[in-house]
């Protein structure tokens, strides 16, 4: 893991820790939590991208297939 400095209102960082412990956590946790779900948000919409272009591929005929049609062997 790498350390990295952040800084803030004293008072803040005051009220979040406090948040932290009735959490039964501490800052540094929820901030890691918090980076990673910060992360994920572009993974997501990397992910949403590419299946919206394989979508310009992909005919349904206008209809959802059927569990059938997809268990279908060709």
């Amino acid at each position: 893991m790498k350390n990295i400095t952040f800084t803030a209102e004293e008072s803040l960082i005051e009220a979040a820790r406090e948040q932290a412990r009735a959490e039964q956590t501490t800052l540094n946790e929820q901030f890691r939590h918090w980076l990673e779900q910060y992360a994920r948000k572009r993974q997501a919409a990397r992910a949403v991208e590419v299946m919206d272009r394989m979508g310009q591929y992909v005919a349904s005929g206008g209809h959802a297939p059927t569990r059938d049609e997809l268990n279908e062997r060709r």
